[in-house]
This record gives C-alpha cells, structure tokens and sequence, in this order.
C-alpha cells in the first residue's frame, strides 16, 4: 500500500490527499512535519534531503514535491480523467499547476503565515495587506482564462484544478480584502461540489 507523510494542515499534503481521495487510491499516511517532528529523523531524510513534506513511497519508489506527486499518480491511476490523453489539454492543465507554484504561491503563502501562524501582536499587516494585493492581481489571469471553461485545462476535472484549487480554497478562507472575480468564484463553488475537496481541503487554517 502506498505510504504517504504530511500533516493534514500542509497545503502540500492536502493536494496529494485530494488526488488520492479522487482516484481512489489506498494508502496509509504518517504525521510529519512541524509539531509531529519526524521530517529530521535519518530515515527520513534519506528519503527526502529537503525534510519537508509530503513524501510518498509507492512499492519501492520514494517521491516529494507535491505537484510531482500529483502528476504521477495521476499518470498511474487516473489516465484519461485526471491526467488527460489529449497532449494540449495535459500541457494546459501542466502548465496551471507551475503557474500556481510561481505565481500564487509565493504571494499567498506570506498572507497566511501573517494572519494565521503570527501571533496578532505580531503581525505586519501593511505587509499582509501588500501580499493579499499580489494575489488579486495574480487571480486576474485565472479570471481572464476561465472564460468559457469550467476547470483550468477546459471542460473536465484535472490535475491542473489539484494544486490551485487548494489555494482558491485558502485565499477564500483568510479574512482578506479581495478583488471581485465571478468567475474565480464560480469556480470554487464548483470546486466544493466535490467530496474530496471539501474533505481535504476545506479544512480550519491553522
């Protein structure tokens, strides 16, 4: 069975998590990272230099980074939805999934760690506030792309919805001024009809 580490708060984990949920993959999972300690222990850090999670380990094969995880099991067990067949469509979803960790991520992640892991007496919120601005910005260009598309790579559900969607779900949730995006909202809403987002990813910030 396939063995998965991460805490279940780590937006990394919730991606795996939620690509496992919907291939219906089984696996057994191990708390790691922050306060489970883990990630520092040898064994570990044979598997994955970096001591950051998650790491998967699948009949032999040690994987980490998440949306490299993501992407091979959607090659291995979701050929056709997940991973799509069409070249075009697998490059376009490929392409939201670097998209998200180029450009969201790294104005997102500097909002949440101010509002939700500093103490308030902490916080620089001019900082923040600068941060959440980017992030507007950044959801621009996914407005403009979801014009006529109910997912990021089209039509259908893929790996490409699995890593931003996660954020979509933390940017909605932090108590952040937020431009107006239809259709970046409509996706969400059509994000949360799926069980295992609301499973994995709709979760407490914390």
């Amino acid at each position: 069975m396939l063995k998965l580490w991460g805490r279940i708060n780590s937006i990394n984990v919730q991606k795996v998590l939620w690509a496992l949920a919907e291939l219906n993959v089984p696996y057994e999972r191990t708390d790691a990272g922050l306060q489970f300690g883990v990630v520092n222990e040898p064994f570990y850090r044979r598997m994955n230099p970096n001591g950051r999670v998650p790491t998967i380990e699948d009949d032999g094969f040690v994987l980490w980074e998440s949306n490299a995880i993501v992407r091979y099991l959607s090659a291995k067990h979701g050929a056709g939805t997940l991973w799509p067949q069409d070249l075009r469509q697998r490059a376009d979803a490929d392409r939201w999934m670097d998209w998200t960790t180029s450009t969201v991520a790294p104005a997102l992640t500097p909002v949440f760690w101010g509002l939700i892991r500093t103490p308030p007496e902490k916080r620089n919120m001019a900082s923040i506030e600068a941060e959440a601005e980017k992030v507007g910005q950044a959801f621009q260009a996914l407005e403009q792309s979801l014009e006529g598309r109910d997912h990021v790579a089209g039509k259908s559900f893929t790996m490409g919805d699995i890593p931003l969607g996660a954020f979509v779900h933390r940017w909605y949730a932090l108590a952040v001024k937020r431009p107006k995006l239809p259709r970046v909202e409509a996706y969400y809403e059509r994000l949360q009809e799926r069980a295992p987002y609301k499973k994995h990813v709709m979760l407490p910030l914390s």
